[in-house]
């Protein structure tokens, strides 16, 4: 065997010691690949990362807090292959879906933090991330929380077809009440590949949408687009030097500054944050569980009483989940 096909079949193993570049195929040692925040040494190009390998460059140490790390969906439409597929991505990530949500501090200053993991089913957005990631918010809007979302994302899980589609609505919903009556600032931060129902809702609403270089981002793809419209596009289209030129973003950062730059934002906000007021109709569970615990005896009690099937109970607004 020789050395190349060495290094090709020790990257495709997982726990492997070398890695290829996507863009200009360098081979990397994945120990200093991680010390360098995943951005090749030779071409610059900002490979895939894991939730943990960005919680862990954006928090403080022994900082993070955590939420809904249990909640899981099922399979509310019984999709061809979907629930075995759930298995595998959650064993293969070590997730339960595909984005980790908690609090922390960012050089000392708390905040609320979502990441999206693109190695969990391409990141796709489902009942669960759109229950986390509302939590989220509601939770940093009762705190007063700066919220920061890191988005990598497919777009919305066909999966769950409708149910997937809904979660655009529910998050913007949130974000609506933490931006425009709480005036708290959301940070949205977009990495590659940033597409689909992702980018259609909450990944254009920050305050702030920052953005990794070269990442793409955009709605439908690019074949589609050039099919729909007959034309050709730019070659840099929907990257984010392409978005940025058009207004569409506010700043590009390489990740290795991510976490100063975050910091200097986040300072100044403070020096010059006007205050909000929470909407008196907004309450927030002191117990998560507890309110889990209630809500699924709600559940059968349902069930019971009116006989429903599952889908005139979706209907109803519940979304499905171990």
């Amino acid at each position: 065997m020789s050395i190349l096909s060495w290094i090709e079949k020790d990257s495709q193993e997982e726990g492997g010691l070398w890695t290829r570049c996507d863009k200009c195929g360098a081979v990397l040692y994945i120990k200093h690949l991680k010390e360098n925040h995943h951005v090749c040494f030779s071409c610059h190009s900002h490979l895939q990362m894991t939730s943990r390998e960005r919680l862990q460059s954006l928090i403080d140490p022994g900082t993070w807090q955590p939420f809904d790390e249990t909640l899981s969906t099922i399979d509310p439409l019984n999709f061809y292959a979907y629930a075995s597929r759930l298995k595998d991505a959650q064993h293969q990530t070590g997730l339960q879906d595909s984005v980790i949500t908690g609090t922390g501090l960012l050089e000392g200053i708390p905040v609320a933090l979502g990441i999206m993991d693109f190695n969990f089913m391409g990141g796709s957005m489902g009942s669960v991330v759109g229950e986390k990631l509302t939590r989220l918010i509601e939770y940093a809007t009762y705190e007063g929380l700066i919220l920061i979302l890191v988005c990598a994302s497919g777009g919305a899980r066909m999966h769950e077809g409708i149910l997937s589609l809904m979660q655009m609505a529910k998050i913007s919903a949130a974000l609506n009440v933490y931006q425009n009556q709480a005036n708290l600032m959301y940070i949205a931060v977009l990495t590659s590949p940033t597409t689909g129902g992702v980018t259609a809702s909450f990944a254009m609403l920050g305050d702030l949408i920052l953005a990794e270089p070269n990442a793409l981002i955009g709605f439908a793809g690019r074949r589609v687009i050039e099919q729909t419209l007959q034309e050709k596009l730019p070659e840099n289209f929907q990257t984010a030097e392409y978005l940025l030129e058009h207004g569409l973003l506010d700043l590009i950062i390489s990740r290795e500054f991510f976490k100063p730059a975050l910091y200097e934002i986040l300072s100044f906000y403070k020096e010059v944050k006007i205050k909000g007021q929470v909407p008196r109709h907004f309450v927030q569970s002191l117990n998560l569980l507890t309110e889990e615990k209630i809500r699924r005896e709600n559940v059968l009690q349902t069930f019971s009483t009116k006989n429903l099937s599952l889908n005139k109970f979706i209907k109803l607004g519940f979304t499905p989940s171990k």
